[in-house]
């Protein structure tokens, strides 16, 4: 464990964040021939052979160029008295570019008032550049945290509850519910997981349900390093969603 820098971390200045994504389109069948092309062309590469592109369509979510964000949940640990207590708020709708912006709003907020660092579960490799991705395609404007180019190592604000337990092991990737698992956290994975995220959303139509799951991430992933951190985790009554249904 990276001990130096786990030690300077300070949690009220840590935006945590998971964020939940669809296919773009309730089905390939939808897409234009350009996109039709395009995901064929992209699937190739990991699809079965007896399998061919509207079979996968289901995974297109996963890649910023065919999917769309449909939430973005955030958390925060803020203390009082002598117990830590986190706040969840989500960021949700069917218009990408609206909720987009709405998360863009509170960022700059936060930003203004303590330097901000962004907490995600794999976030270097999904959720921080996906989100970046998505704002561009947008035309939403990229806040300073999320605007990396050119910037060294050590001034990039992003911290990774999945590079940290790697220790520098580039190998094996170790999932947020096994790492409850092993920690003693509760799951969050109790109703959905993300493989089912895509068929929820296009065919129950169910957003909150995801909206919930991906709040239930938010809450493992800070209490996942608050385990890293030697601290106590974070108990349910001091747990509150401000998310509006």
């Amino acid at each position: 464990m990276q001990t130096a820098m786990l030690e300077t971390i300070k949690l009220d200045e840590i935006l945590f964040l998971d964020i939940e994504t669809a296919p773009q389109q309730s089905s390939f069948q939808e897409l234009d021939d350009t996109f039709k092309y395009l995901w064929n062309k992209k699937s190739s590469h990991f699809r079965k052979p007896e399998e061919n592109a509207e079979d996968v369509y289901n995974r297109a979510g996963i890649y910023a160029e065919f999917g769309k964000i449909i939430c973005i949940s955030t958390g925060l640990i803020y203390f009082s008295d002598t117990d830590y207590n986190f706040r969840v708020k989500s960021f949700y709708g069917h218009n990408e570019k609206e909720l987009l912006l709405e998360f863009n709003d509170m960022l700059s907020s936060f930003a203004r008032k303590k330097n901000i660092q962004l907490c995600a579960h794999n976030g270097k490799e999904f959720d921080f550049p996906y989100i970046a991705r998505r704002m561009l395609i947008n035309g939403v404007p990229l806040p300073k945290v999320l605007d990396i180019a050119g910037k060294k190592p050590w001034e990039v604000n992003f911290i990774d509850t999945l590079e940290l337990w790697k220790f520098g092991d580039y190998k094996s990737y170790t999932s947020l519910e096994l790492l409850t698992k092993v920690f003693g956290i509760p799951t969050p994975k109790d109703d959905i997981d993300g493989s089912m995220v895509a068929d929820v959303y296009w065919k129950e139509n169910n957003l909150p349900r995801i909206v919930t799951y991906c709040e239930k991430d938010v809450l493992a992933i800070a209490q996942l390093l608050l385990k890293y951190k030697g601290e106590e985790l974070l108990k349910e009554e001091h747990c509150k969603s401000v998310t509006p249904f």
